[in-house]
């Protein structure tokens, strides 16, 4: 599977004040749970508010091919009449996620704990992405890898069982991906499955499996870890469920406020969830001008709006174990600190090299493009910030839709334009991402 498309570079260039309010898409994460749990219930769950990038759609569809009945009844609406618990069909076809790690990876724990067989593949970019660390566990659980190609990568032939072994399970490092697979497929174990996390993750997995019926128990281990168990087979019920807007979107919009003079902007119901918090909590120390307003609950999850103005940023050290909690706003996080005044260092970045692409480098490498000093020491990265940032550069997104938006953003503020050589998977997570910043008065053009 190619997926191949043709290039389309875009660039972004200084702009005005950004003004005005906007509220970006659905969580990413909470819209590919939404699909999966839904598939798990008999009945109707209804969705509001959901993200419809292709990675989550691809999502839908895989849970179409095991058998749900999935339809669009409006804009970001959505209803999914599932076939329950230990009654997931068995693929007729492969099922391709395109660039939807967390989509494949999570539909892996349900296929692994259910006595089918599927085959996982996607695009180029998934196809470097390794699936060994989702894969071990559920081989202790009695699934089988049939077929993988080099490194455990997709594309991947997974026998599931049907009876699950309930094991405990301590993840090898901080990833809700792990945790959620191993979670999807102790579902339908007799008996207790437990995660061990010595690195807390976030929890959308726990959150939602709670909301639709099953009983599950999460406790303090360690410093900042935590202990998970899930009661086998429980009886799921189908629930509405309300997506709050994605703080990994609202990111882009959030820095682009702090960069561009004179910025005034509220982005409405972000989901301030503690485990996703680490980005909003880095740019206070930073010195962000940002008010928390309304704080509310949608959907299960703690959400409120801010209001961002330009600010005159500085450099921190950002802790390693706040990695968990904004591990997919580092790259727009780096392009923040080149703006900054002094060093930023970002350390334990270590999952970033195997997300889309190897993201610390990628990101290194785009901030060199552009006149900006950016190191890797081990798995940190040190940004040095001037204060401004030249631009000019081109840089190679590495079909990664985060990288091609955090220096888009990085051009509304640079003193030249600055072009990324791809914009077409941006569709992937943020399809509203140009008509939104287009909308607070930003530049784009091709």
């Amino acid at each position: 599977m190619s997926h191949a498309t043709t290039p389309k570079p875009l660039t972004s260039k200084a702009c005005g004040p950004l003004k005005g309010r906007v509220r970006p898409p659905g969580d990413k994460s909470v819209s590919h749970r939404a699909f999966l749990l839904g598939l798990l219930c008999v009945g109707e769950t209804r969705i509001s508010g959901l993200l419809e990038g292709e990675d989550v759609l691809n999502t839908g569809r895989a849970c179409a091919q095991l058998g749900a009945k999935i339809e669009r009844v409006g804009e970001g609406q959505w209803t999914v009449r599932g076939v329950g618990l230990g009654a997931v069909l068995a693929p007729a076809e492969t099922l391709d996620f395109g660039n939807a790690g967390t989509g494949s990876r999570l539909m892996m724990g349900v296929v692994g704990g259910h006595g089918i067989t599927a085959r996982f593949d996607g695009d180029a970019s998934l196809r470097k992405r390794p699936m060994r660390r989702i894969l071990d566990p559920l081989v202790l659980m009695g699934a089988e890898v049939l077929e993988q190609a080099e490194g455990g990568r997709c594309p991947i032939l997974l026998k599931g069982t049907r009876d699950p072994a309930p094991i405990e399970y301590r993840t090898p490092v901080p990833s809700a991906q792990i945790k959620s697979a191993v979670l999807l497929a102790g579902l339908n174990a007799r008996g207790r499955t437990t995660v061990i996390e010595t690195e807390a993750s976030r929890d959308h997995t726990e959150k939602m499996l709670t909301y639709f019926g099953a009983t599950l128990t999460c406790e303090p281990f360690g410093d900042h870890g935590r202990k998970i168990t899930l009661e086998g087979r429980p009886e799921l019920s189908p629930r509405p469920i309300a997506v709050p807007v994605d703080p990994s979107s609202a990111a882009f919009l959030i820095a682009a406020a702090l960069l561009v003079e004179g910025s005034d902007v509220v982005v409405e119901g972000v989901m301030t969830n503690p485990l996703r918090n680490g980005f909003v909590a880095t740019l206070l120390e930073m010195g962000a001008n940002i008010d928390v307003l309304e704080i509310r609950e949608e959907g299960g999850e703690q959400v409120a709006d801010l209001r961002v103005r330009h600010s005159a940023l500085t450099g921190v050290d950002v802790p390693a174990d706040r990695a968990p909690a904004m591990i997919d706003e580092y790259i727009i996080l780096a392009v923040l600190a080149a703006f900054a005044k002094g060093a930023t260092r970002m350390n334990g970045l270590q999952e970033l090299r195997v997300k889309e692409s190897d993201r610390l480098a990628a990101t290194a490498a785009g901030l060199r493009a552009n006149g900006v000093s950016a190191t890797i020491e081990g798995d940190d990265l040190i940004v040095e910030g001037a204060g401004a940032c030249g631009g000019g550069g081109l840089v190679e997104t590495h079909l990664d839709h985060r990288l091609a938006m955090s220096f888009l953003v990085m051009g509304l503020a640079s003193q030249n334009p600055v072009t990324v050589d791809d914009e077409t998977m941006i569709a992937t997570s943020f399809p509203t991402f140009k008509p939104l910043l287009a909308e607070l008065g930003a530049d784009f053009f091709s």
